[in-house]
């Protein structure tokens, strides 16, 4: 009775405490999609950036929270160079040529080649910080992109920020099945809604022939949807323009519309 959800100054052993901590006063955020992944390298940054291109060019106003403190690739894909700004209301995000709003701890440093070597409740507050300090204004859907596994970061965000779903990333090797499902328990442990599977280089296509190979073998992330009863709502090709592009900072040059499908996940979601 009388709970005000602040439970650092409160006493009583609650059941359910919320620990979920409040945006800057000047942001009006009204979806928070988180992605994540099992294990590095399937390309969870990559379809945060994708996300949000397509979510862009469909006219909702989009933000991206890279979590991924000590890894941080977003800046990169989006071209974005400097430091961010900071005044008396909070830090102000970067703008991408088209408008997407960034926050990475490779737009606080001076020189992005520089190691950020924080043990884990600082890259934990840090994360919190993104979200409390920054000055997102009015943000559609705000993308997270977290590292990879099931540790501080991860936590922190399913804990303290408003998640309203999240989607895993993989890619079709066998090992990564396994990975897969530990992403997928610490959602249901966690209470978070899980949008569906995305699988990266799901194939190749071939513009000689017009075959698709599948690189890494035979898939296993229809097995494991079906398992967990979730939806497979992309599988991505291998795509060397993708790689390009993202090195020249021009993801927002690429068309697709392999993201259709989680698009109106997203947009299903009733707030």
């Amino acid at each position: 009775m009388g709970c005000d959800h602040n439970c650092s100054s409160c006493s009583e052993n609650c059941d359910e405490r919320d620990l979920r901590v409040k945006a800057n006063d000047y942001s009006f955020i009204n979806k928070v999609i988180g992605v994540v992944s099992g294990k590095g390298g399937v390309g969870k940054s990559l379809v945060t950036s994708l996300l949000a291109v397509e979510l862009n060019k469909k006219g909702y106003n989009v933000g991206i929270l890279d979590a991924d403190i000590t890894g941080p690739s977003i800046p990169k894909a989006f071209g974005l160079k400097g430091m961010v700004k900071g005044s008396e209301i909070g830090i102000m995000p970067a703008l991408t040529r088209d408008n997407i709003k960034v926050i990475s701890t490779n737009l606080l440093l001076e020189d992005t080649s520089d190691p950020v070597v924080w043990r884990g409740p600082i890259i934990a507050g840090t994360v919190q910080q993104f979200y409390t300090d920054v000055v997102w204004d009015k943000i559609d859907v705000l993308l997270v992109d977290m590292p990879p596994g099931t540790g501080d970061v991860p936590l922190t965000v399913f804990q303290s920020l408003p998640v309203d779903g999240i989607v895993v990333v993989a890619s079709p090797q066998e090992l990564v099945s396994m990975i897969v499902e530990k992403a997928l328990k610490m959602a249901k442990l966690m209470n978070i809604s899980v949008l569906g599977l995305v699988e990266n280089m799901s194939y190749f296509h071939c513009p000689d022939n017009n075959k698709d190979y599948k690189i890494f073998g035979d898939s296993h992330i229809d097995e494991i949807a079906k398992k967990h009863n979730l939806n497979v709502v992309a599988k991505l090709p291998i795509d060397p323009k993708i790689a390009e592009l993202s090195d020249k900072g021009l993801i927002e040059d690429y068309n697709s519309n392999y993201l259709d499908d989680l698009i109106k996940k997203i947009e299903s979601i009733e707030k």
